[in-house]
């Protein structure tokens, strides 16, 4: 005499035997499109890192901003993505503001707000300040965050014992980089401030991405 032993049907397996092949050519596809970060240069003393951070084609950073002007100001998370001279920015912020994002290149601007509306700025500063209440330094801050002075003007810096900037005057801006840390094999800033006498902007630089062109 024999039994014959039945085993429950299992749906929710035989749909993962289905569906779980192709979920994972998806993540493995996700994985092959995703560009690696590559390390920087040896950037140690301050002609070689003004001469490698000066030249990098392509990079970004991921972080947050805090940004005080008057009674108005606002913290939220910051990103940049830089490719030859065209970057793309966006700023998330509380109150109704939502994610914005300023994109330019070419010597325009374009701000794109919350609902998608587009304004072409001809002078960023000036106008982000009318439109918010605030503003950010956004044609030199591609140059500020990664430690270098903006070529276009004359500045003043200071250096630390390794060559690093740990504060920079242009235009009427002040910058202070008070901390760095390691990204690319190399140390980056991760903590700066930009003050003019109406506005202060507070950086941390959580992520920096380098790409090989």
């Amino acid at each position: 005499m024999f039994a014959l032993v039945c085993s429950p049907t299992r749906p929710e397996g035989f749909l993962w035997r289905r569906v779980g092949p192709l979920v994972a050519l998806l993540l493995l596809a996700g994985c092959a499109t995703t560009r690696p970060s590559v390390d920087l240069p040896d950037i140690s003393g301050w002609d070689a890192r003004s001469a490698v951070l000066g030249n990098l084609r392509e990079w970004e950073f991921k972080g947050r901003i805090a940004v005080k002007a008057g009674d108005e100001g606002f913290n939220g998370k910051f990103n940049w993505a830089q490719q030859d001279d065209t970057f793309k920015a966006t700023v998330g912020g509380p109150l109704g503001m939502g994610t914005v994002r300023i994109e330019g290149g070419g010597g325009s601007v374009v701000l794109t707000d919350k609902d998608g509306v587009q304004t072409v700025l001809s002078d960023a500063e000036r106008e982000l300040r009318h439109r918010y209440g605030w503003t950010i330094p956004v044609v030199s801050l591609r140059y500020w965050a990664l430690g270098i002075p903006d070529p276009s003007m004359s500045a003043v810096t200071e250096l630390d014992n390794d060559g690093r900037v740990t504060r920079l005057e242009q235009s009427n801006w002040i910058v202070a980089i008070s901390r760095y840390r390691e990204a690319g094999g190399q140390p980056m800033p991760r903590i700066l401030s930009a003050t003019n006498p109406d506005t202060r902007v507070r950086m941390v630089i959580d992520r920096w991405l380098f790409f090989d062109r």
